[in-house]
């Protein structure tokens, strides 16, 4: 079932810690620390993933740091749209997206 295309967790030039679960996601150019788990669909790319994190299914993010424990919700999309990016997280001039929990929390509200 999860051998078919679409489905098969990727990794490409990234390095993933111990206990991680990359379920039918792609990681690209990043790194996720221990614990970290992405559900199917979902993608990031330039990311550093801290430990105990959860990205929810179908969510892309791209050029961000997530603080350790943080839960990603499903769909959400970080790095295509730098205003909205702005708005929601503390984002640098080079693009890079900070993401913590009460930022999250805020989203949710």
């Amino acid at each position: 079932m999860h051998d078919a295309e679409g489905r098969r967790g990727q990794a490409i030039s990234s390095l993933i810690s111990q206990d991680c679960i990359v379920s039918g996601a792609l990681a690209r150019r990043s790194l996720l620390f221990t614990g970290v788990k992405m559900g199917s669909f979902s993608s990031v790319e330039e990311a550093v993933i801290l430990p105990y994190c959860n990205i929810g299914r179908s969510a892309r993010l791209s050029r961000v740091i997530i603080d350790s424990g943080v839960r990603i919700p499903e769909g959400l999309v970080v790095g295509e749209d730098p205003l909205l990016d702005a708005r929601r997280f503390r984002r640098t001039d080079n693009g890079v997206c900070l993401i913590n929990k009460a930022m999250i929390d805020r989203l949710i509200e």
